[in-house]
């Protein structure tokens, strides 16, 4: 049930350093807060750049039964089970990302509906094959890293973020985790940006915390996302998502 007298309605969760501890756990603290927005009639709603095989479990752990973002905005679903809106990639482009991992020798991951690719299970056959979400990175070397962002930009068409500051996350150009959320809030909840409370530590997480009603960056948050943020809270391995509710959301507990 909704509450009218809250002022925000929506809690978007990014999950790693985030939601999730350095353990990949939700603390006790936080899983009990969370419950309490809950009871509230808050809508929790995980944002996260993870596949949706990957963020199920923990939605579930939860007991959510809102609206969820996954894959940095390209999946957008109704119910943690059922799926609203997503958004693929032109298999060229995706060609063409995976071949500048092959020249530059980098890691790369590649999220596609029917499942998640890298170097040890790559087959050039799936270009054809495959329905493609999300691709990414991981390049320890600095300059590296750079001449693939360098590539990237000079492809065009495409929202390049981060989930650490040795990743590199690409989706369609428009989409990211403020589209998705935007999308819960207008064709699914009916409600105003201005009342959703967003929570990251990571680019991937910068546009949604901008467009947010309430923008917080954790405590363990990249310096980009603390300076665009209105509210720093503690680290995930301090419960700063239990703060936020406590002092932001449920003021009168």
């Amino acid at each position: 049930m909704e509450d009218d007298n809250l002022k925000y309605k929506l809690l978007a969760l990014d999950m790693d350093g985030t939601l999730l501890n350095d353990n990949h756990e939700i603390t006790p603290e936080t899983e009990k807060w969370i419950h309490k927005a809950k009871a509230a009639g808050v809508h929790v709603c995980l944002s996260t750049g993870r596949g949706f095989n990957e963020a199920i479990s923990f939605g579930d752990q939860l007991g959510l039964t809102t609206p969820m973002v996954t894959a940095n905005g390209s999946e957008v679903w109704k119910t943690p089970h059922e799926l609203y809106h997503r958004e693929l990639f032109d298999k060229t482009i995706i060609a063409k990302m995976h071949a500048i991992a092959r020249e530059k020798k980098v890691w790369f991951w590649a999220y596609s509906v029917e499942g998640v690719y890298n170097e040890n299970n790559w087959d050039d056959s799936l270009l054809d094959l495959n329905q493609w979400i999300k691709f990414g990175y991981h390049i320890e070397d600095d300059e590296v890293r750079h001449d693939v962002l360098m590539q990237l930009q000079d492809m065009g068409g495409l929202e390049i973020t981060n989930s650490s500051p040795v990743n590199l996350e690409i989706n369609p150009l428009g989409i990211n985790k403020a589209s998705g959320i935007r999308m819960v809030c207008e064709d699914l909840l009916g409600i105003d940006m201005s009342e959703v409370v967003a929570v990251g530590d990571s680019l991937n997480d910068l546009a949604v915390i901008q467009a947010a009603g309430l923008g917080v960056a954790m405590g363990n948050a990249q310096s980009t996302l603390k300076e665009n943020a209105d509210v720093v809270t503690a680290s995930n391995n301090d419960d700063g998502i239990a703060l936020i509710i406590r002092n932001y959301i449920l003021t009168e507990e």
